[in-house]
């Protein structure tokens, strides 16, 4: 037996309720470390937060993918951590290994099935790369380009994203940029953030919506009009930038994160403004799940990691330490309190 820490659900905010850290409560707790067959024993390096996490909060996730977490039971998500024994035919100690069902524990047994190996030359050593841009986000941003943008090389296209400064708009409008469009703008909640876009991203110009007026400030970064869209945040927001959006053009429906504190189904609905603006413009605007696409994961991955090796890529992350503080992270990422991904490191 050892001695763990973890965090478990200790309340839900409600389906309209804003998320608050007491939401969440560390406990001591011991883990037996006598393994069965197909079981490894982790040590948790680093932990993710994410805007998804907040579906789970609810009994019910409104998603069949997504499972509820249970009122005093341990929380999991993105994960990365060392192999410190095992029983497994495909682990071995000393493994660095990542999975999406990772405990939030200091420690954790789990099956063998459910960890992948990565190789840390793939993200320079930076292990936590693999829970943002080497990871499922990156996998995101590059395949809801590929797959829902329809960017061009040469077609002098204008890619606008919101929710600029996250984890996945942050590298979405790299990727945009590096796949032929010329003028990317994000939209974001600080000058801090607008400047990182610009200054260390690359980005063309960015908007603080908190101290700007963003349908004047679009028109003035965008004057040839908006060719493609990645949502990150739908509202008051997405509504502007799809009315300002060319003819056949492209929404990536990658998230919503200004509406999941409201009880409304995923995607929330449009007024009927916006679906007339749609459907005269012939603009697609199609859900996208990254979990769909899984089969080009691999190819897509091995690109993010050489345009990151390359600086082609730059990475932002924001980094929490102690697994004592994951509450606090998470509902200061989902208020957009981070620049870039939300990471919090557990050991070293």
């Amino acid at each position: 037996m050892m001695q763990v820490q973890r965090v478990v659900l200790n309340s839900r905010p409600g389906k309209s309720g804003v998320p608050v850290p007491e939401n969440f409560c560390l406990e001591e707790s011991t883990l037996a470390t006598d393994l069965e067959d197909g079981e490894v024993l982790v040590r948790t390096l680093y932990l993710s937060v994410d805007p998804y996490m907040r579906c789970r909060m609810n009994e019910d996730t409104g998603a069949d993918y997504l499972t509820p977490w249970q009122l005093s039971e341990c929380v999991d998500g993105g994960g990365v951590g060392v192999v410190e024994s095992s029983r497994c035919s495909t682990c071995t100690e000393g493994d660095v290994v990542t999975s999406f069902n990772w405990t939030w524990q200091t420690y954790a047994v789990m099956k063998g099935g459910v960890l992948q190996k990565v190789d840390p030359q793939l993200v320079n050593g930076h292990l936590s790369y693999f829970l943002g841009a080497i990871g499922i986000t990156g996998l995101t941003a590059l395949l809801g380009v590929r797959e829902k943008g329809n960017v061009t090389k040469g077609a002098s296209q204008t890619m606008a994203v919101s929710g600029a400064a996250g984890a996945c708009g942050s590298i979405a409008g790299q990727i945009g940029r590096l796949d032929g469009c010329v003028r990317v703008v994000g939209i974001c909640g600080s000058n801090d953030k607008c400047s990182a876009l610009v200054e260390d991203l690359g980005f063309s110009a960015a908007i603080n919506y908190h101290q700007e007026d963003v349908p004047t400030r679009l028109k003035e970064c965008c004057p040839d009009g908006i060719d493609v869209y990645f949502d990150n945040v739908g509202g008051a927001i997405s509504d502007t930038v799809i009315t300002q959006m060319n003819n056949g053009g492209h929404v990536i429906l990658c998230g919503q994160i200004s509406q999941y504190n409201k009880d409304v189904p995923y995607p929330p609905p449009l007024s009927e403004e916006i679906q007339e603006t749609l459907r005269s413009k012939n603009i697609s605007r199609e859900r996208f799940m990254v979990l769909n696409y899984m089969n080009k994961a691999d190819a897509a991955l091995c690109e993010l990691s050489q345009w990151v090796k390359s600086g082609q890529i730059k990475v932002l992350e924001t980094v929490v330490n102690g697994i004592e503080n994951m509450g606090d992270a998470f509902c200061s990422m989902m208020k957009g309190g981070n620049i870039g991904k939300q990471i919090i490191k557990i050991s070293a």
